[in-house]
């Protein structure tokens, strides 16, 4: 018995940081990331004021993608595409989930060319695979009338 409680958890062999650095941390963090439910609450309630890209390719696009969403590729980041938005628009950008770095490449493209970005983190997940929050993915054909049938297909997921 006295053996496990001295055991350490792989979680606690590493010092958790002092409260100052883990508050500077995570208050830089919220200027980099936001999460999913805050981009859907804001798209539901009518109050984005980000313009959110989804930045997969095109045919992952049309299988499905966030309500609202402007598919714009992370290669095609480019002064050209972002033209029709004033430099001052934040943008919120996704991609297929934390095993994608799309959405980073992304980000990275929009920051050199000096435009305001913050990374949607969560797992996209596929149109037919289930519900979340009663929240699923909406393909082309289904985007009817978003104001009375609001699902969300972006899942803050392990």
């Amino acid at each position: 018995m006295s053996k496990l409680m001295n055991a350490i958890s792989r979680v606690a062999e590493t010092p958790a940081a002092d409260s100052g650095d883990a508050l500077r941390h995570f208050e830089r963090l919220l200027t980099l990331e936001t999460d999913c439910w805050d981009v859907h609450e804001s798209i539901k309630n009518g109050t984005p004021d980000f313009v959110l890209l989804d930045v997969r390719g095109p045919q992952s696009f049309q299988a499905g993608h966030v309500p609202g969403a402007i598919n714009l590729p992370h290669g095609k980041i480019n002064e050209r595409n972002l033209s029709p938005y004033p430099m001052e628009t934040l943008f919120v950008v996704y991609c297929n989930g934390p095993h994608c770095n799309g959405s980073d490449r992304a980000a990275v493209n929009l920051a050199r060319l000096g435009r305001r970005v913050k990374k949607m983190i969560g797992k996209l997940r596929e149109p037919n695979a289930g519900k979340v929050w009663g929240m699923t993915l909406l393909a082309p054909t289904t985007v009817t009338s978003l104001a009375s049938s609001w699902r969300f297909p972006y899942v803050c997921a392990i």
